[in-house]
């Protein structure tokens, strides 16, 4: 199958790349080198007779319409999306830009790409959301999130992509193009940029820093390993059901504070402060940011009955790994936290 995967070079879209790579697929990786972008997160298949990368914005219409036309792909996964909270609150226009108008460009582009290959049967258009898109949820973890929960999103960044996942909805309806959605949970593990959570923590650990914690730590988060994810979106576009939402969930609810804890019994061991104390010691709690939904979880039963998927990577067996690889890889994220708005504090509403 020949993919055309958008935002390639960030952290979810360079894990699918890896992985479909891996597993014998052609990929044309379409990234527009954004801030959180980084090629190194696909170097080590940049090389492979099946890996082509287009440097393109989906927000520009005619090159989406030339890469269609060059690559004739098989199925769409598109990734390409601003997907940080905190600068969504600071700067909300460049997520109505890209998450809104960009997956309209790329769906007229799919579309007008099907309608002249004469609308082949096996075309996909896969599009990969979140589950911030449904708000929040009370603390019973009897309450899920499932695929027929009602929208409620709470932030610019949560509102502009569920205004992507009706478009897609959308032009299945109107016009037919195939599609398949999923919503995620929140992602971790190798490469993610060093402004989210779990970045933030082990690397503010490892230079001594305080371990910012917003409000009293209680908000609930379920953790996917990314290279999970990577498989579940791969299993969804080779198999699932036209017009269908499957739902990725990791299975592992923790609230901020215990996985911050957890992050620093790991690194209590792998890499001891040199005065003998804990890394819990640097922990710190900041001003909550406006809106911060309590919870989110994933009812994954859909995608696990119907596809026979379900996460391989507990959470504490994924903080490891993540953990390890921040210790193997200095040289990858020094050069990122240079980079605009990398370090700072975002999102506060001021």
């Amino acid at each position: 199958m020949k993919l055309l995967v958008t935002g390639g070079a960030g952290f979810i879209g360079s894990a699918v790349v890896r992985r479909a790579i891996a597993d014998g697929h052609e990929v044309v990786n379409l990234d527009a080198l954004t801030y959180a972008a980084c090629l190194e997160n696909v170097a080590e298949v940049a090389e492979s007779p099946n890996y082509v990368f287009e440097q393109a914005d989906i927000r520009d219409r005619p090159a989406l319409d030339r890469i269609f036309a060059a690559h004739a792909p098989d199925a769409v996964m598109h990734l390409a999306a601003e997907s940080h909270v905190d600068r969504s609150i600071d700067g909300p226009g460049d997520f109505i830009e890209t998450n809104i108008t960009g997956s309209f460009n790329m769906l007229e582009a799919a579309r007008k790409y099907w309608i002249e290959a004469g609308r082949p049967e096996d075309f996909r258009f896969h599009h990969i959301s979140t589950d911030e898109v449904y708000g929040s949820l009370p603390a019973d973890p009897d309450v899920l999130f499932t695929e027929s929960t009602a929208y409620d999103p709470r932030s610019p960044y949560s509102a502009s992509k569920a205004a992507s996942d009706h478009l897609v909805r959308a032009w299945a309806e109107t016009y037919g193009l195939p599609v398949l959605l999923t919503n995620c949970s929140n992602n971790y593990g190798p490469f993610h940029f060093p402004e989210k959570l779990i970045p933030v923590v082990i690397l503010n650990a490892l230079a001594g820093k305080a371990l910012p914690i917003y409000g009293d730590g209680s908000n609930v988060r379920d953790w996917l390993y990314v290279e999970d994810h990577a498989d579940a979106l791969l299993t969804v576009v080779q198999k699932g059901a036209l017009g269908r939402t499957y739902n990725i969930g990791g299975e592992n609810e923790r609230s901020n504070l215990d996985l911050v804890k957890a992050l620093c019994t790991i690194l209590d061991t792998k890499r001891p402060r040199t005065d003998g104390l804990s890394y819990r010691d640097q922990i710190t709690f900041v001003t909550d940011r406006p809106g911060h939904d309590a919870r989110y979880a994933i009812d994954p039963s859909r995608i696990r009955e119907e596809l026979g998927w379900r996460p391989s990577v507990t959470v504490e067996e994924g903080l490891e790994k993540t953990v390890q690889w921040y210790l193997d890889n200095e040289s990858w994220w020094r050069a990122l936290q240079n980079r605009e708005g990398v370090g700072q504090r975002l999102g506060t509403g001021l």
